[in-house]
């Protein structure tokens, strides 16, 4: 048979899926439109957080390479600001620079022992990095709440359509008095076709909102335990 389409029952039958698509109705077609556009959106968000965590996960190992090469706090400070922006360093100028104005020159060369932050000091310095490291989860989860709205509503919308669609078979069934399978598989097929690309465009949402969770997790881990290292320095180095 070499037509796309044949002819039964006076009607045009689709012989593919793409027949079922240019052939489906008006409200069929548009939730189609808006899936393409959930689907092109949830991978543009999804190559950009690709890129955006393996970039910070560059700029972390080139910190705490360099963290760890620091003897004392003035180095470690020294070593930052030769490195490129990047949540870890700017977490640790934030701490720097709070403790500064507690005790402005403690960190130059040669500066003579000061006495050490009281605790309450202590406790506003540990609030300081705390809303740093809330800042920079919220900068990095950009994009992701987008995921998870398109992963959730594409199946929504594709079984609206295929209610919609099973509603106009029966409908169509009741036009025309006949129950032939053959009159009533392409309305049902039709029906279904927004099912599967409701499906199609929810599961990479899905699957890249779990994946970027799981990575902005990690990046959080990091950023507390480094908050916490770097009060324990601090009280190392006697300046607590």
């Amino acid at each position: 048979m070499t037509a796309t389409l044949l002819l039964q029952a006076g009607r045009q039958v689709p012989e593919t899926a793409w027949d079922l698509i240019w052939g489906g109705s008006l409200p069929t077609q548009v939730i189609l439109v808006v899936l393409a556009g959930f689907s092109i959106a949830s991978w543009i968000i999804i190559f950009w957080k690709w890129r955006h965590f393996q970039l910070v996960r560059r700029e972390g190992d080139r910190f705490l390479d360099a963290m760890d090469r620091a003897q004392r706090l003035e180095d470690a400070y020294k070593a930052i600001l030769a490195l490129p922006d990047s949540p870890y360093g700017r977490v640790f100028r934030q701490g720097v620079n709070f403790f500064s104005e507690l005790r402005p020159g403690a960190l130059r060369e040669g500066a003579p022992v000061t006495e050490g932050l009281t605790l309450t000091q202590l406790e506003a310095l540990r609030m300081t990095l705390e809303k740093e490291e809330s800042e920079e989860r919220d900068e990095l989860s950009v994009g992701l709440t987008w995921l998870a709205v398109i992963g959730s509503v594409s199946p929504l919308l594709g079984l609206l359509g295929t209610v919609i669609g099973i509603m106009n078979a029966f409908l169509g069934i009741v036009a025309t008095g006949s129950t032939n399978i053959g009159a009533v598989a392409p309305g049902v097929a039709e029906a279904l076709v927004t099912t599967v690309v409701g499906l199609a465009v929810a599961i990479p949402a899905v699957i890249g909102y779990n994946y970027y969770v799981g990575r902005l997790n990690v990046v959080s881990g990091e950023l507390e335990g480094f908050s916490s290292e770097f009060i324990g320095t601090l009280a190392r180095e006697g300046r607590v």
